[in-house]
């Protein structure tokens, strides 16, 4: 395999007893297709329901049941091939993988080996303020497993086959990867491009997106080392610390003077450790023979190309689109596209308004509050509409940004129309200079001794403006606040 990659930043790279290492990641992501079907049978794909009520007779191995192949799912696998810029092969070819597994009935799993459906591509992720280009090695479409049941019996493992033929598409990345942080920023990216295409939800809770990561360590600008898969990880968080306690472990070992074992292990959060589950002697363990019931799925580039027009706006064209057109910078563009949702929000939200306002106000109030709450922003209590009101009250002068919070607050407790919340509530913002005046006269006067201060120390005028800002409950306007201390203080 090509070293795509240079040797990692000095950042990247971890301090041993014996010098720096550097870690090495390819990842296999697992994402379930979204299609109400199963790959290869009329069984229902969704989630929960009780053991076994959603399996055909395709499913459960029956014989002389023949699997036909779902269109819609081989449709999302190119769909996701094109989000991810690679290669789409018109012919490619289903397998058996042959391997024994209670919860496999057919006793081998219908896949793709040498002709997947997808082939090389690219993903751009951004770490640390760097982009780094991940190549992808290919997408392959397969049937998940079913799921053994160990606690249903104090000596019998039952089997439930609803998972068992559901249409995974396996996308595997080339190991240009050199840290934890990338390889989550790479999953939380792919997460992401398809979440955009509703190709795969992405819920790693349900295990609709799982992760098995190669892990390798070396010296920087050596041949890479002997790698260690870890299996079937399903949070973003556990990818992290699963690559830092593997890396670690092989450093300690190779420091010792001893040899890496390619095996398969598992991560275990709780004691964050790695553990081995089965050696590996070869990188396909597996034999692969072409299935005798499917013949090669040959698809015409003009169905390809109405797949690719029919596709919506990615992340990345997202995010660039953002900067120009609204002035954003990196960061906040590539905080709004991350969820297609948010995008949207924010879009309704700045039409026709300040958009970097705009942007502040839904990145740190709004995602801030959602984030607290534990809510996605489709159940947030404040419309794009409200919101988009509360910054029309600001920009029109009828409310301060303190007092705004404050009508933000309220929407978000009570909903309702922000501008008969502020009219009902009395929050109106002062405007009167000669109200203002006042206020400011009766400060300065009951502060004679800060008023000598002030004079040689001017830095001190913020504690004035604070004192008739809490005189006013804040509805004074803080520029002719600021404005009216300076011509009185003669500063």
């Amino acid at each position: 395999m090509q070293d795509r990659a240079k040797a990692g930043k000095s950042s990247n790279l971890i301090p041993g007893a014996t010098g720096d290492w550097e870690v090495v990641i390819g990842m296999e992501v697992h994402a379930q297709v979204n299609s109400r079907a199963k790959l290869f049978s009329g069984a229902s794909t969704e989630f929960g329901g009780e053991p076994n009520s959603h399996v055909s007779l395709v499913d459960a191995a029956m014989p002389g049941m023949l699997p036909v192949i779902n269109e819609e799912c081989v449709a999302q696998a190119v769909r996701t091939g094109l989000g991810l810029k690679a290669k789409i092969n018109l012919k490619s070819v289903f397998d058996r993988k042959n391997y024994f597994y209670p919860d496999l009935p057919q006793g081998y799993q219908i896949s793709q080996y040498k002709q997947p459906i997808v082939g090389e591509g690219e993903v751009e992720i951004d770490v640390d303020g760097e982009t780094i280009k991940v190549g992808i090695e290919r997408l392959h479409l397969e049937q998940d497993a079913g799921k053994s049941l160990h606690d249903q019996h104090p000596d019998y493992t039952y089997v439930d086959l609803n998972r068992a033929g559901v249409a995974l598409m396996e996308i595997v990345s080339k190991p240009d990867l050199r840290s934890a942080r990338q390889a989550q920023a790479y999953v939380s990216k792919l997460r992401t491009i398809m979440r955009y295409l509703g190709t795969c939800d992405g819920d790693m809770e349900k295990g609709n997106l799982r992760a098995d990561i190669n892990v390798s360590v070396r010296r920087p600008g050596e041949p890479f080392g002997t790698r260690c898969e870890i299996k079937n990880v399903n949070s973003i968080r556990f990818i992290g610390q699963a690559i830092e306690a593997e890396a670690r472990r092989q450093i300690a070992i190779l420091e010792d003077g001893g040899v890496i074992e390619q095996e398969t292990r598992l991560f275990d959060p709780s004691k964050g450790e790695t553990r081995s589950m089965r050696t590996k002697e070869e990188a396909h363990d597996y034999r692969y023979f072409p299935d005798p019931d499917l013949l090669p799925l040959e698809l015409t580039q003009e169905w390809v190309d109405a797949l690719k027009a029919d596709l919506p706006e990615l992340p990345d064209e997202k995010k660039k689109r953002f900067m120009e057109q609204y002035g954003l910078s990196s960061y906040d563009a590539g905080v709004l596209v991350a969820e297609r949702a948010a995008a949207d929000y924010f879009e309704k939200v700045a039409a026709g308004r300040d958009a970097k306002a705009a942007a502040n106000w839904v990145i740190n109030e709004l995602f801030g509050r959602l984030n607290k709450e534990g809510l996605d922003i489709e159940q947030s209590p404040v419309s794009a509409e409200q919101l988009g009101r509360i910054l029309d009250l600001i920009a029109s002068k009828t409310i301060s940004g303190k007092i705004a919070k404050d009508v933000f607050d309220i929407v978000w407790a009570e909903g309702g129309d922000p501008a008969e919340i502020v009219e009902k509530r009395g929050l109106k913002q002062v405007t009167d200079l000669a109200a203002i005046e006042k206020v400011v006269d009766e400060v300065l006067a009951a502060n004679p001794d800060k008023v000598e201060q002030v004079k040689s120390k001017p830095t001190m005028l913020g504690w004035f403006v604070g004192q008739v800002m809490k005189a006013t409950g804040g509805k004074a306007n803080p520029a002719a606040v600021n404005e009216l201390l300076k011509q009185k203080l003669g500063i």
